[in-house]
């Protein structure tokens, strides 16, 4: 759609000069850029291409005050170095964007009253919604005190299933890791990774296990070696692995961090990876996976998709129509040098 020259007065374009260019009424053209009324699909692109074609940008305030919101959602996060959330908040973007919603970053850093602050602040803001992501997978207790403002859980889901979250599905996850171990003839497979009081480190772990015993088959050291998220620990419990089972043929990490320690440690040792020994990680954390030597073969948890999906999630739910319960968002396999 053109504009011919002199069709509209000098200065910023506006909703009558849209409504113009798309040849429909004012009112026509408010109901399609605030996505309501009946209208055929091509007049509502009729509309949307008059709003590109004059670069007319529609006034916040008045919008928000015919239609009740505020055009702004909240991102909550207990991940204050944004290994996480960032790739969540990218997500969520690219979904409100289209819509034309801001979102507001408020990081509590794990603290309850920080968090109750932002919580204020965003109530204070008229948010339209919140979106509430952390750095773990383990379930957290649905935000106190909040009324009529719909909420979606990124990541960390809420204990009350009447609530909506969005997960990655590390029972898939998990399956994929050991599965194309497997495929490459990997029989003698040891599971590292986290902390046990940790959702993540568990859930990863049992279902593992589960897998290999599907296929008739156990962990080479007959354990999970259970300990930090650090590349130290890897290192530690690769050595020990190889103490008790010399003839493990794969590591199954359950992050990178501790995946490219196990790379490590093997190296100094002198051992082919992955000629004698595969590893593969969980996360596919750039930062880690790709420094590694040789570069990780891992999980990736698709945390943009997470964000996505909330964010998605969260629109209907405030144009009431929410979706409670858990949403999972499957996990991709990213094959690299190490297996």
């Amino acid at each position: 759609m053109t504009v011919a020259p002199g069709s509209r007065s000098a200065g910023p374009a506006k909703l009558a000069d849209v409504a113009a260019l798309a040849g429909v009424s004012v009112g026509t053209a408010s109901k399609a850029l605030n996505g309501g009324g009946r209208m055929r699909p091509e007049t509502r692109q009729r509309v949307l291409d008059a709003v590109d074609a004059l670069g007319f940008r529609p006034n916040q305030h008045a919008q928000s005050l015919h239609t009740g919101r505020s055009w702004t959602v909240g991102l909550m996060t207990t991940d204050g170095i944004g290994r996480f959330s960032t790739p969540v908040l990218l997500g969520a973007e690219d979904a409100l964007g289209a819509g034309k919603i801001s979102v507001l970053l408020c990081d509590t850093r794990g603290d309850a009253i920080r968090e109750q602050h932002h919580l204020r602040n965003l109530m204070d803001r008229r948010v339209d919604g919140i979106i509430v992501t952390g750095r773990r997978t383990d379930p957290r207790p649905p935000l106190d005190g909040i009324e009529d403002v719909p909420i979606v859980y990124a990541l960390s889901p809420s204990t009350d299933p009447a609530d909506t979250s969005v997960v990655s599905d590390d029972r898939g996850g998990a399956v994929l890791a050991v599965e194309h171990l497997l495929a490459a003839g990997r029989t003698r497979i040891a599971h590292i990774t986290g902390p046990e009081h940790h959702a993540a480190a568990r859930d990863r772990a049992r279902h593992a296990v589960e897998h290999l015993e599907r296929a008739s088959l156990g962990l080479s050291t007959a354990r999970v070696h259970h300990g930090e998220w650090s590349e130290a620990w890897g290192r530690r419990a690769a050595d020990a692995v190889l103490r008790t089972a010399p003839d493990t043929d794969a590591f199954f990490c359950g992050n990178d961090q501790i995946a490219r320690g196990v790379a490590d440690a093997l190296r100094e040792r002198g051992v082919d990876v992955p000629g004698d020994i595969a590893v593969v990680g969980y996360d596919n954390w750039d930062t880690m996976a790709l420094a590694s030597r040789p570069p990780l073969t891992t999980i990736d948890m698709d945390l943009t998709e997470i964000g996505r999906i909330a964010a998605l999630r969260l629109l209907e739910a405030i144009d009431a129509d929410p979706a409670p319960g858990v949403h999972t968002v499957p996990c991709r396999l990213i094959v690299r040098e190490s297996s």
